[in-house]
């Protein structure tokens, strides 16, 4: 059976599209680069020590935002902010592991929880984790299997869970269009898709791109990092401030602790 000119034209088409977001892709990892090199900020500590109380105990997992990568303090990182935040509430110490690692997806959190000792029983642990699913074409159903095996290894040691889902990748400015729009879809599905997943198992999702991803797009000058796709340390002040009050809730809800009366 002959192929129609239709079929043709159609395959040409779709060719033709895979060509030109390939070399926007290859446009957009040039303007990037990696001015910021690879290695985070290492913020695990104790923080505000002289709070009285057991400390709280919180993991953060993920990829280069979670790690805290474009931070140039630790009290900038996302690990740091959380910690700050969750002491000053709770009105306890807070004891911040950082197992994030910069460049991970999410079949990278199983690797993640690996390293971390067997006998390791966190409060609370928040992952944030999916831009480089986005980027690299990962399949949602790849990335919410991940995520919910992690979500429930977590859970078997105790811990409660705060997703942050996938943020709004068509902030980008350095991706040009029109492949922006299209890893702004992608993001967004795998974002719907992580906060059903984080749901069912019993995590609480976070929707970064609804609470931060306007300041994003609006004020991308302060809220970017040098390299314009990582946060600065306004950026990462924000996406903290969205992740605070679940963090601390679940929490109260590890240590079987009320909820304090300023909100957390």
């Amino acid at each position: 059976m002959g192929v129609s000119a239709g079929a043709v034209a159609a395959a040409a088409v779709v060719i033709g599209v895979r060509v030109v977001l390939t070399r926007q892709a290859a446009i957009a990892r040039r303007r990037i680069g990696k001015p910021l090199g690879e290695q985070s900020i290492d913020a695990d500590r104790v923080w505000r020590r002289s709070l009285d109380g057991v400390p709280v105990e919180l993991l953060v997992l993920g990829d280069s935002l979670a790690a805290g990568l474009g931070a140039q303090r630790r009290k900038e990182t996302l690990g740091g902010r959380l910690a700050k935040g969750v002491a000053r509430r709770m009105h306890r110490p807070v004891h911040l592991r950082t197992g994030a690692v910069v460049g991970s997806e999410s079949p990278d959190l199983a690797g993640q929880l690996a390293l971390l000792p067997a006998d390791y029983a966190p409060h609370v642990a928040v992952i944030v984790v999916g831009g480089n699913d986005v980027t690299h074409r990962l399949p949602v159903a790849v990335s919410t299997l991940h995520l919910r095996e992690t979500i429930a290894d977590l859970r078997r040691r105790g811990a409660e869970v705060v997703v942050g889902t996938c943020p709004d990748l068509g902030a980008l400015r350095p991706v040009p269009q029109p492949l922006r729009r299209l890893i702004s879809s992608m993001s967004r599905r795998l974002a719907d898709a992580q906060a059903e997943t984080a749901r069912a198992a019993g995590a609480h999702p976070v929707d970064l791109r609804r609470a931060v991803g306007p300041m994003f797009f609006d004020d991308p000058e302060a809220m970017f990092s040098l390299d314009r796709f990582h946060p600065s340390a306004l950026g990462y002040r924000r996406t903290a401030e969205a992740l605070l009050p679940e963090t601390c809730a679940a929490a109260a809800a590890a240590l079987g602790a009320r909820r304090p009366r300023d909100g957390c």
